[in-house]
């Protein structure tokens, strides 16, 4: 049977779902849908996605994130990267110069990997408010800033770029497959 995933929508643009719906059946929900109705749809997997503004004018959605965690596969990006952070007790601040455009360096960390990235945000995950649970995967090689998050101990990891890139660059297309395989391996020890 094909993969389901639910997908929160902060502002989730059409090109994410074409990417998500080639490893999954898509639904889409609102921002506002209580983690125990995502929950009882039985999701091999959730998707939060990017948006716009501050993470923290999204009211209740660390919450919501928090009843997600360590029930089910989750990935981020975007807006919904540091939505993922604040859930896991990080803290996010107003960069001095967003990153716009399709053209920001982003070393993958675990390789040393150059990705060319396309990025559109204002808001960035504070390095020193993250957990030890956390590990910071990818960092923008222009300023330094937390580009991705992996969770230690539960099947969650985000990226605060866009990985599908329509139209930009296409180095991060990777994470897709990275998330049908996080489903996969919780999927088979359930």
């Amino acid at each position: 049977t094909p993969k389901r995933v639910v997908a929160y929508d902060f502002g989730i643009k059409t090109t994410i779902l074409r990417h998500l719906s080639g490893i999954a059946t898509v639904e889409v929900v609102p921002a506002d849908t209580p983690a125990s109705e995502v929950l009882a749809r039985n999701p091999d997997g959730v998707f939060l996605s990017n948006g716009p503004g501050d993470p923290a004018a999204v009211v209740g959605a660390p919450q919501i994130i928090d009843g997600l965690l360590g029930e089910v596969p989750i990935f981020g990006i975007c807006l919904g990267h540091q939505l993922l952070a604040t859930a896991l007790g990080a803290e996010t601040y107003k960069l001095p110069f967003g990153h716009h455009g399709g053209n920001h360096p982003v070393c993958r960390l675990e390789t040393g990997t150059v990705e060319i990235t396309s990025q559109n945000h204002n808001y960035a995950v504070d390095d020193g408010s993250i957990g030890p649970k956390v590990e910071v995967t990818h960092r923008n090689l222009n300023d330094g800033v937390v580009e991705g998050l992996r969770c230690l101990d539960i099947p969650a990891f985000s990226v605060q770029y866009h990985p599908e890139a329509g139209p930009g660059p296409h180095d991060a297309a990777y994470l897709f497959t990275m998330f049908d395989e996080l489903m996969d391996s919780v999927k088979g020890t359930n």
